[in-house]
């Protein structure tokens, strides 16, 4: 008789950058599979990083990857520092999850003078040496546009993963009793979403301009009733967010609520949507942890 032969689980041995530890400790706890490593995050008297990356030996032939978190021009350099060594040290593969891609919504030129920064940035990340299992695979969640895919070189394997499936698991969570319609802010939200939630009817809004002002309008869709989700990549200070949730209830939405992959919010924009004086713009507003330090704020 032949002996039955059990495929052994390939082992990931993952470092993190320190704004991301939480949500690495999330992941490793998800799978015997994971295992944390960790780097040392020092800096030198003027500053400029003195890292160390521990247990170098022991990741040789091994399966490595990296959680960044490009939050700040601060902490890029120090990430890509370690992000360049770490495919060096004869691991047998490398990957690279960037949950969130910041300079994703600075992709194109609009006059003369304009810098795409999304441009420099893949540009940086295309260049991450090749490990010996070939170029580096790079994971990224809801890249704010879809042609930026095509900035990278053949140095790394763009991955362009989203968090939807996340966002409907909690709409079977609420009430059966509830219509849910999804709404889109604009066409390029609807373009890039609406192929993952057509188990739900869809309403979608549009910006015009009326002199200087660009005024959030109902193209088409009918929110009637319902409880209408607004779902989009990300949020930075909500105006339109809440311009779409005006327009919606203004249609008879009977509950407004927003989802988005990202949610950034500087400057405390988070706040606008809190509830005060019974005020319940939104009923609802779910966002991912891809962005953490807003997450421990909010």
């Amino acid at each position: 008789m032949e002996k039955a032969t059990v495929k052994k689980k390939k082992q990931v041995l993952l470092y993190y950058c320190v704004e991301m530890e939480d949500v690495a400790r999330k992941i490793a706890s998800e799978s015997d599979s994971i295992i944390l490593h960790s780097i040392n995050w020092r800096s030198f008297a003027d500053g400029f990083p003195n890292l160390f990356i521990n247990n170098a030996h022991d990741i040789r032939g091994q399966h490595v990857a990296f959680l960044a978190s490009f939050s700040s021009p601060a902490v890029i350099f120090e990430q890509l520092s370690v992000i360049f060594a770490l495919p060096k040290l004869f691991v047998a593969s490398f990957t690279l999850v960037l949950p969130f891609f910041p300079t994703g919504t600075f992709e194109r030129m609009e006059e003369e003078g304009d810098v795409a920064t999304a441009f420099t940035m893949a540009r940086l990340i295309s260049n991450i040496p090749i490990s010996r299992g070939g170029p580096t695979s790079l994971v990224i969640y809801d890249i704010h546009a879809l042609q930026e895919r095509f900035y990278f070189g053949d140095n790394v394997l763009p991955l362009f993963e989203t968090g939807i499936p996340l966002l409907k698991q909690r709409l079977q969570q609420l009430p059966e009793s509830e219509k849910i319609v999804i709404a889109f802010p604009d066409d390029g939200a609807w373009k890039r979403f609406h192929n993952q939630l057509v188990d739900y009817p869809t309403v979608i809004c549009t910006k015009v301009r009326e002199g200087d002002k660009r005024i959030v309008r109902l193209k088409e869709g009918n929110p009637d009733g319902c409880h209408v989700v607004i779902v989009d990549d990300l949020v930075q200070s909500g105006g339109t967010l809440i311009e779409c949730q005006k327009v919606l209830a203004a249609h008879g939405a009977s509950k407004v609520s927003a989802y988005v992959t990202h949610g950034i919010f500087p400057k405390r924009s988070w706040e606008r949507f809190l509830h005060k004086n019974d005020e319940k713009a939104f009923t609802y507003f779910w966002t991912t942890d891809s962005c953490p330090h807003t997450v421990k704020v909010v």
